[in-house]
């Protein structure tokens, strides 16, 4: 027990809070040094560090509702239950699951889309049309999926067949439906399709090899341990202790943790992305030649690579560089002639020094502002960073009363930039407006040919630049080194290459 307590004091004083770094009311701001998972001592390696089982934490007195319940470990445990119409792969475009097949109208308003016909939930009864209805409803009126499926206007169910209506077009709507479906009724206790069931018992709580699930392989281990772990610090401690192998993390979060021994972690492509925000207008940022000038100075790599440590994607668009649609061939290599020549094109004067705000709580992203300030600056373009608490910061945004702005956003799977760019967008707060780039927005949502739309719109989005894309965050899988072996992750989806991994366990 004296054993116990000493590693709970060392992992606490080693680890923060996982938590996201949008929010409400953040937690204090913590230092950006990142500490690596340090190589494994020799004398550690083998199998004396195996566990006798694979086991997961969860909060027994929450929810597993993939609908409802909370970010984080909850949802990992709820994918293993679930799985939904489409899969996101890791490139972010949607993969059939219990989707069969699908068709659109012409006009990308209407979806028809023809279930499995061999597919049962864990109980052993039918999935049915009517089931998805119901998560599909549901999930229209959640916190999670509101904002997501908010162009549904209706969902009916016919005979092994579900039809989506839309208030507008939307030709990514599949990458949208990835939403876990449960067998309507069963809320409390869900049932799903996934490879694993529920099984709660006088010895603890398990997840156990679903026999009946569909795609017909094997899982790659028949129970897994459900360890209670309430909160965050407990979660944590169990991870640190070895009492489960595998947690997930935004190691550049507001609060990242730091862990140190005999651990791995993969990364995993996100949709959220990181950019600066111009104010449109004011002068100078109403001159697209000087807003050119400042994403020229811009230098992505080292941003990710520096002040993310690598959890990150250098980008140049508003989309994922891991997606097929991003136009890597309309990417340009920085030169110092080209920001000169854009510079001298402008109407930017050195007299006028511009600010920069960035929300305080997150010190990756205060760093990430006062390295792009000197950037500017050793560019010929004086530009000074004022950080703000949360509440400081969202309401100067939404006044107007910034030049630049650090921002982030968890764009959806569908590429829908409405919100950040078409005129009088939810989060277009530096009032960018342009005929042109709302109907490049409408032809990307209402087109088959995307990869086209959207190299259009990107080529016109370069040249006005009325947002500066930085690059888009990844989040982390960490593991207990040599439990899992051939994993492959998704930020959706942690468990996303299930039957292709190994699970590595001590002998008996």
């Amino acid at each position: 027990m004296k054993k116990r307590l000493v590693l709970l004091l060392c992992a606490l004083l080693c680890v923060g809070l996982l938590t996201g770094c949008w929010q409400a009311e953040p937690p204090e701001e913590e230092s950006p040094e990142l500490l690596q998972p340090s190589d494994v001592p020799e004398e550690n390696s083998g199998q004396s560090l195996l566990p006798e089982q694979l086991a997961l934490p969860y909060a027994p007195d929450r929810s597993l509702d993939p609908v409802t319940c909370p970010d984080g470990m909850q949802q990992v445990v709820a994918s293993l239950l679930c799985e939904g119409l489409f899969c996101l792969g890791p490139d972010f475009e949607p993969q059939p699951w219990l989707c069969a097949s699908y068709t659109a109208n012409e006009d990308f308003t209407s979806y028809a889309f023809s279930l499995r016909e061999d597919v049962t939930f864990s109980d052993g009864s039918p999935l049915t049309a009517a089931d998805v209805r119901a998560t599909l409803d549901r999930a229209r009126s959640s916190e999670r999926y509101r904002a997501r499926l908010s162009g549904i206007t209706a969902v009916s169910a016919g005979e092994g067949a579900v039809t989506v209506t839309l208030s507008s077009p939307n030709s990514g709507l599949p990458a949208l439906l990835d939403i876990p479906i449960l067998k309507a009724g069963s809320e409390s206790a869900p049932v799903g399709t996934g490879p694993y069931l529920l099984s709660q018992t006088e010895s603890g709580d398990w997840l156990v090899a679903n026999q009946a699930w569909w795609r017909g392989t094997r899982q790659p281990t028949d129970r897994i341990a459900l360890v209670e772990a309430a909160d965050q610090d407990t979660m944590l401690y169990r991870f640190t202790s070895r009492d489960v192998q595998f947690i997930t993390a935004d190691l550049t979060g507001t609060s990242p943790i730091s862990v140190t021994g005999n651990v791995s972690y993969q990364d995993t492509d996100t949709t959220v992305f990181q950019y600066i925000g111009c104010n449109t207008a004011r002068q100078p940022l109403d001159d697209p030649a000087f807003r050119r000038a400042l994403s020229i100075a811009v230098n992505r790599s080292r941003i990710v690579s520096a002040f993310l440590s690598g959890h990150g994607d250098a980008a140049q668009f508003p989309l994922s560089p891991a997606s097929p649609l991003y136009p890597t061939e309309l990417e340009r290599s920085y030169s110092r002639d080209d920001l000169t020549a854009a510079l001298g094109q402008s109407s930017y004067s050195d007299g006028r020094t511009l600010t920069l705000l960035v929300n305080s709580e997150n010190s990756f992203k205060t760093s990430v502002a006062n390295y792009l300030a000197e950037s500017f600056t050793s560019a010929g373009i004086t530009v000074s960073v004022k950080v703000l608490p949360w509440e400081e910061y969202t309401a100067a945004l939404a006044a107007g009363n910034f030049d630049l702005y650090y921002g982030e956003v968890r764009l959806s799977a569908d590429w829908d930039l409405s919100a950040l760019l078409f005129s009088g967008g939810t989060l277009n707060y530096g009032g960018w407006s342009s005929e042109t780039t709302d109907r490049l927005l409408a032809a990307f949502a209402s087109t088959g040919d995307r990869a086209a739309a959207m190299s259009t719109l990107c080529r016109h989005l370069q040249e006005q630049a009325p947002i500066i894309p930085v690059c888009f965050k990844s989040t982390s899988v960490l593991t207990q080194t040599g439990v899992l072996e051939n994993l492959v992750s998704t930020a959706a989806e942690p468990f996303y290459g299930l039957t292709d991994c190994t699970v590595h366990l001590r002998k008996k």
